[in-house]
């Protein structure tokens, strides 16, 4: 797996070709969320396992694609990316709490984490391009109930790796990210570990309520940091649940913004 990108051509940088790959890169991936729902998943299907070997069998899939995925938009000039630290994402239990600057930082993650499983947003199971995938999955849908924090606990609990977006929607641009405390809650309840994972993208690019094909004046950089992990026991000493809970999710809070100004700081140009 290539963790960072090689340098390309300026005519892979020029606005218009960055605008035309942008488009098929969508395109490409809306097809190819149809036939995973309309043929890969149902032949995948008729493998011998139970439906935890189905699930399993199903993230692996979807995360080979996004990780090609990655690389086909990388390959094609859409953008350059570079990741740190990969080596210590998808142990067991491990919770992998992520920033959310652009549409794309799932499809990242799970491209390199092939078997983990993911807090996805609710729409994605009306959605006729996602819902084949994040049901054929297993994915947990954030539906903001408490079945739901249980639900990905006990996910954390098996052993499986679960990777969550605190943020619950993309972060406005100029702002700080704001973590609700589900994720903490959920950390506290299941996992053994918590991994911070800083994504940063310069300049800035899909961001909310930002169509695909307002792009940027430049190829956009994607800069994932894998930090190093925290310790929920630690917080779940401090006493009830609620009050864990929200130092927990105070300290996420401070470290993403601290190691997010110092990502702007060192970004090119600045």
């Amino acid at each position: 797996m290539e963790l960072a990108t090689q340098p390309l051509s300026k005519s892979r940088d020029a606005y218009y070709w960055r605008l035309l790959t942008t488009a098929l890169s969508f395109a490409l991936f809306g097809l190819g969320g149809l036939c995973l729902r309309l043929f890969i998943f149902p032949v995948l299907g008729l493998l011998p396992g139970d439906p935890c070997s189905h699930q399993r069998r199903a993230r692996r899939t979807i995360g080979r694609l996004f990780w090609t995925f990655i690389r086909f938009m990388a390959t094609a000039g859409v953008l350059t990316y570079e990741v740190e630290g990969a080596e210590r994402l998808g142990r067991p239990g491990q919770m992998i709490i992520a920033n959310h600057p652009s549409l794309i930082d799932v499809v990242f993650l799970i491209g390199l984490v092939r078997d983990a499983n993911c807090v996805v947003k609710q729409s994605l199971w009306q959605n006729p391009f996602t819902r084949g995938p994040v049901r054929a999955t297993g994915y947990v849908s954030n539906d903001g109930s408490a079945d739901m924090l249980d639900d990905a606990a006990r996910l954390l609990q098996s052993g499986q790796t679960l990777i969550i977006f605190p943020e619950g929607t993309r972060t406005q641009p100029g702002k700080a990210p704001a973590f609700h405390r589900g994720g903490a809650a959920i950390a506290l309840r299941g996992a053994k570990t918590i991994t911070p994972v800083t994504i940063h993208v310069s300049p800035t690019t899909l961001t909310k309520a930002e169509p695909w094909y307002r792009i940027p004046q430049r190829r956009p950089h994607f800069h994932l940091r894998v930090g190093h992990d925290i310790d929920p026991a630690a917080f779940a000493a401090l006493g009830p649940a609620p009050l864990a809970s929200r130092k927990l999710n105070d300290h996420l809070h401070h470290y993403f913004i601290k190691e997010l100004t110092t990502d702007e700081r060192s970004a090119p140009g600045n």
